[in-house]
């Protein structure tokens, strides 16, 4: 099955008064371009939370988002009580008149009065986050399960297309080359003391190199080849732009010989469908 580069997932849980959230949503690119907002608190902990997204996410365009926030009233502000009373003491000495809630306004801003140093990070706390990075990481890859299915649809529909427009070149063929033989031999008679036979030789030339077989055969060839792909693959995405490649210089060919008109619109419905296949293959996994 095919996957989608698109995705989305999301999770979020508390920890000891804290709630940790995750969202990861991602969109097609060549490689495995990661932009990682982490709180300072997990910044330690970036490598493996990096590692964790590489393994499962593989490739595109990803954005992850890891936000922590006290939801209680304990938090890791504490005012040191013993050093706040001792400013207040020696600031009364200094300035016996004034009132005690100047004393505490200005013991408050002295240095040691509030400690804001958050506890460290233990493994019970990495622990959460990591199941919950993992949690996020579930739902995303289910998210591009169910886009890549949406994907399978259209690129078979696409390619169903390219084969029945291929199938209706073939009533055109034989018609094409008789009438580039019928206008050939008008031609002759218009002319005296030809030689018939190297006339008839570079005739046979010209309507071997108008000769469309090998394409029809390559072109369905890479058709069935593209299909077994999405099928039985799996991280299929670059080998299907190389096969979408091999399709598009088959339908080129195909309409560089093709001497008719008919054929040519049918070329055209061709590229339009190939185009289609092209741009959603870049959304494959």
């Amino acid at each position: 099955m095919i996957l989608s580069m698109t995705g989305f997932g999301r999770a979020e849980g508390i920890f000891e008064g804290k709630k940790i959230s995750i969202e990861l949503k991602s969109l097609n690119s060549k490689s495995f371009d990661l932009n990682l907002r982490i709180p300072l608190r997990y910044k330690e902990k970036e490598f493996e939370v990096r590692k964790l997204l590489n393994d499962t996410i593989l490739r595109g365009k990803v954005d992850c988002y890891i936000n922590c926030e006290t939801i209680d009233d304990c938090n890791d502000v504490k005012i040191n009580q013993d050093i706040v009373k001792a400013y207040m003491n020696q600031l009364r000495e200094i300035s016996p008149n004034a009132e005690e809630f100047e004393y505490l306004k200005m013991a408050i801003r002295m240095p040691e009065a509030i400690n804001g140093k958050p506890a460290e990070l233990n493994e019970e706390e990495w622990k959460s986050l990591e199941n919950l990075i993992k949690e996020a990481l579930a739902k995303f890859v289910d998210f591009r399960k169910t886009e890549g299915a949406i994907l399978y649809e259209e690129l078979a529909k696409n390619l169903k297309n390219i084969e029945e427009n291929l199938l209706k070149v073939i009533p055109y063929e034989d018609e094409r080359m008789v009438a580039v033989k019928e206008r050939y031999q008008n031609t002759l008679k218009e002319f005296e003391n030809v030689d018939e036979t190297r006339f008839y030789q570079e005739l046979a030339y010209y309507t071997e190199k108008l000769d469309i077989s090998e394409e029809k055969v390559r072109l369905t060839q890479h058709l069935k080849y593209y299909l077994e792909v999405m099928q039985n693959e799996t991280f299929n995405g670059k080998k299907l732009g190389f096969i979408s490649q091999e399709i598009g210089r088959e339908i080129n060919t195909l309409g560089s010989k093709a001497n008719h008109h008919e054929i040519q619109k049918l070329v055209v419905m061709m590229k339009d469908d190939l185009e289609k296949i092209k741009e959603q293959t870049l959304n494959v996994l």
